[in-house]
């Protein structure tokens, strides 16, 4: 990792525009974000993260709050390349006039330039786009984010910047117990603990649906047979739907009483047949408490 290139990405552009949004998606992505860092001191932070092995990929958001800043930032930017100590990638957010002044009026808030509220929005906004634009003209990359919603912003940084671009979608299908609480990062919830349980029948008791007498007792009773397939064809219709927005990881977490027998029987099947479409990993969270050591 010590020779791997260092990469500097400075992302700046007009206020409202989203640089927050995308200094989160950056980070998600794996960059180091600085938010706010004064321009003039952009060449005394490159030289830290130069010295270090811990930072790769790094992501700086320089945002309009004096009028000097894009001056001194392309004054910065001139001297790193020009010393040869990096070569910058600019990323430069805009939106149409109207779509700022929206979203000034829904967040209540002023642009830098609005003369502490005494002139109007669009003087503002008009004002701060005239003195970006030597910055603008110099930018790797142009945004329009007018129009685009978080996920379609997201998806245009990632195919721009991300070296993985995008995960394949996968699904785990986890099994537990009620009584030692449920999982707190599933996407889908199923309690089964209305089917017949093996608990009841002496013989089963000790095992778990990972037992085929017990997988057999649980699936083919009628009650799970029916409820069964409405589950699975609810979860087909749903899953595209899932990954067309852009959900990398589903997990569904099937629950019962104690996680002994019905839900890692109903998970057990689940995760046969969503395996057929889909790359599945299975978790079986309390299996281990009822295995005979």
């Amino acid at each position: 990792m010590a020779d791997e290139k260092k990469q500097l990405l400075i992302v700046t552009g007009m206020s409202g525009a989203g640089k927050t949004v995308v200094a989160h998606d950056l980070e998600d992505m794996g960059y180091f974000v600085v938010d706010n860092l004064p321009p003039t001191l952009l060449g005394s932070f490159w030289d830290l993260i130069n010295n270090s092995n811990d930072f790769h990929k790094v992501a700086v958001v320089i945002d309009l709050r004096v009028k000097s800043f894009y001056t001194d930032l392309l004054d910065e930017v001139n001297s790193l390349e020009d010393n040869g100590n990096v070569q910058a990638t600019i990323l430069f957010l805009d939106a149409s006039d109207d779509v700022l002044v929206a979203r000034y009026k829904e967040t209540r808030r002023l642009p830098p330039l609005a003369n502490n509220g005494k002139g109007r929005l669009l003087d503002g906004i008009q004002e701060e786009r005239h003195i970006l634009t030597p910055i603008k003209n110099r930018s790797n990359y142009i945004l329009d984010t007018s129009n685009l919603s978080t996920k379609e912003l997201k998806k245009k940084l990632i195919n721009a910047f991300s070296d993985r671009k995008r995960q394949p979608f996968s699904i785990e299908v986890m099994s537990f117990g009620f009584k030692y609480g449920m999982p707190i990062d599933a996407d889908i919830v199923m309690d089964v603990r209305f089917l017949p349980n093996p608990f009841y029948i002496p013989e089963l008791r000790p095992f778990t649906g990972l037992d085929k007498r017990v997988f057999d007792y649980v699936m083919n009773k009628k009650e799970t047979q029916i409820f069964y397939h409405k589950l699975l064809d609810l979860l087909e219709t749903a899953i595209p739907g899932y990954i067309k927005e852009g959900k990398e990881k589903f997990t569904i977490a099937i629950g019962c009483t104690g996680g002994q027998h019905r839900s890692v029987s109903i998970a057990q099947q689940l995760a046969r047949d969503l395996a057929k479409k889909y790359p599945v990993d299975i978790t079986h969270r309390e299996v281990s408490r009822y295995i005979r050591k």
